[in-house]
């Protein structure tokens, strides 16, 4: 089975620091989100494609854990991993390093189901996911 993965260089703003240029817990969510978006734009799944095909996927899990500090300056990297599942679901892990010496500042996780656009939850495999899938995971 192919891996997935994407790498996204990124830079931290000032607005995301709190008074000791530690990055503030609530901009985790974003760096992963943009990971996501970034995935997306590589391999065919980003949102609108999703949308597109006539459903929505939100989040329904979201968690990461903490090994160092990310510090205002440092210029930090994300690699997301899209997990494959026989699940009607998306699922990806994340590393967040520092470029400077590759240390690992964080990971996390997360889960998307499938919903129809009326938010209705989505129990099987969208065929245009099944596609997708088969284009890039069952090569």
């Amino acid at each position: 089975m192919t891996e997935l993965t994407e790498l996204l260089e990124f830079d931290i703003r000032f607005s995301e620091v709190d008074s000791m240029n530690v990055v503030w817990h609530g901009s985790y969510p974003l760096y992963f989100e943009d990971a996501r978006e970034a995935f997306g734009r590589k391999y065919g799944l980003g949102y609108l494609e999703i949308f597109r095909n006539g459903y929505f996927a939100p989040l329904v899990e979201l968690d990461f854990q903490y090994k160092k500090p990310l510090i205002y300056g440092m210029h930090p990297y994300i690699i997301v991993r899209y997990q494959s599942t026989d699940a009607a679901k998306i699922v990806f892990d994340y590393e967040i390093h520092d470029k400077a010496d590759d240390s690992l500042i964080a990971t996390g996780h997360s889960v998307q189901v499938f919903t129809d656009t009326k938010y209705q939850l989505v129990w099987f495999t969208p065929p245009f996911y099944e596609e997708w899938k088969k284009k890039w995971i069952m090569r």
